[in-house]
C-alpha cells in the first residue's frame, strides 16, 4: 500500500462525558487522517448537538446515531463498515489524538505489507505522560489472569502478570501478544474479513480475543512505543460496577470461548468469583476515588469564592 492510504478513525461514544469534545476536535485536526467516524449510542442532548453541528461544517466528520447502547464491540463493526480507509484506527473516545501519531501510524503500516494480517496497538499514556496499564500485554490464560489479579509474581517463580507497562520501551515497533483496542490500527480490509470484534463482547476483552484471533490465523501483533496518545480514562457516566462487571464477564467468555477442556473449564468456574471479587472491588474504589475527588473540588471552589468575596470586602 503506499504512503498515500487513506486513514479512518471510528470511535464509540456513549456517555462519554466533556473530553468527548476534545477528542473529536484533535482527531479532525490532525495530519493523516482522512475520515472519521464516531459512533454515538447515546450522549447528553447539548453534547449530541455540539456534534451534529461539527458534523455538518466538514464532509471528513461521519455522525452515526444507533439510538441505543449496543456494546463497544458492535459499535466499532458498525463504524467500520462506514468507512473508506484503507486503514481503519480505532480510538477511544476519551483519547486525544495528538498532531503527527496517525502519520506515524501509517508510516509504521506501510512495513507490515508483506504480513498477511496484522494489527498496531499505541503507547496510551496518562494526562501526565506516564504510560497507562493495558497498552501492551501478555497473552491472556487462566494462569495469567490468576497471577494478575493477585499480584501472584510478585512471590512465585515463573508466574507473570500480563501487564507489561513498568518494562523498558522499544525505540522501534516490536512484537507484542495483545495492545489495547483503545487505540488499535488494522487494514480496513482485514479487520472486516476477519468479521471484527466478537460481538459477544459488551464492553472489555474483545481487544484481546482480536489479538489473538489475528495471531492464530498467522498474521501479527505490534506495538509502537514511538506512537503516544493520551487517554484520559474513566470519564464515562455510567457506574464503574457497570463497567467492572461487563470486564469480569468478559474474562469469563474469554476462557470459556479458548479453554473449552474440562479442566480448563472447571478452572474457569473457580476463577469466576475471585475474578468479580477483584473488579468489583476496584469499582468500590473508583467511585470511592471519585466521591472524594468531588469533595475535594467542591471545596477547593468553595475557598477560591471566600476568598475573592474577602478581597472584594476589603477594597470596600
Amino acid at each position: 500500500m503506499s504512503k498515500t492510504a487513506r486513514l479512518s478513525v471510528v470511535t464509540v461514544a456513549w456517555q462519554t462525558g466533556p473530553h468527548l469534545l476534545e477528542s473529536v476536535a484533535a482527531i479532525l485536526d490532525a495530519p493523516g487522517v482522512d475520515e472519521f467516524v464516531l459512533v454515538n449510542h447515546g450522549n447528553p442532548p447539548e453534547l449530541i448537538s455540539a456534534l451534529r453541528t461539527m458534523a455538518a461544517n466538514t464532509d471528513k466528520f461521519v455522525l452515526i446515531e444507533t439510538g441505543a447502547n449496543l456494546g463497544f464491540a458492535k459499535g466499532c463493526n458498525i463504524g467500520a463498515r462506514r468507512t473508506n480507509g484503507d486503514y481503519v484506527l480505532f480510538l477511544n473516545p476519551d483519547a486525544v489524538l495528538a498532531p503527527g501519531v496517525a502519520s506515524r501510524l501509517k508510516a509504521s503500516a506501510a512495513k507490515l505489507e508483506d504480513e498477511p494480517i496484522w494489527a498496531i496497538g499505541a503507547r496510551i499514556t496518562n494526562a501526565d505522560g506516564t504510560e497507562q496499564r493495558g497498552g501492551r500485554r501478555g497473552e491472556l490464560t487462566p494462569m495469567s489472569a490468576l497471577s494478575t489479579f493477585f499480584a501472584l509474581d510478585r512471590f512465585l517463580p515463573g508466574m507473570r502478570n500480563l501487564h507489561y507497562e513498568t518494562q523498558p520501551l522499544s525505540d522501534e515497533m516490536i512484537p507484542m501478544p495483545v495492545v489495547s483496542g483503545a487505540a488499535l490500527m488494522m487494514r480496513r480490509t482485514d479487520f472486516l474479513a476477519i468479521g471484527g470484534f466478537d460481538e459477544r463482547y459488551f464492553l472489555h476483552v474483545e481487544d484481546i480475543d482480536l489479538c489473538r484471533n489475528i495471531r492464530q490465523r498467522g498474521g501479527s501483533v505490534w506495538f509502537e512505543p514511538r506512537a503516544s496518545i493520551k487517554h484520559y480514562g474513566g470519564t464515562s457516566q455510567t457506574s464503574p460496577l457497570f463497567v467492572e462487571s461487563h470486564k469480569g464477564l468478559g474474562f469469563v467468555k474469554y476462557f470459556w470461548k479458548y479453554y473449552p477442556g474440562p479442566l480448563q473449564r472447571l478452572m474457569t468456574m473457580a476463577l469466576i468469583g475471585p475474578i468479580f471479587a477483584a473488579l468489583w472491588g476496584r469499582a468500590a474504589y473508583l467511585r470511592l476515588r471519585g466521591m472524594l475527588r468531588g469533595i475535594r473540588r467542591r471545596r477547593a471552589v468553595a475557598r477560591r469564592l471566600r476568598r475573592l468575596k474577602a478581597h472584594r470586602a476589603s477594597r470596600g
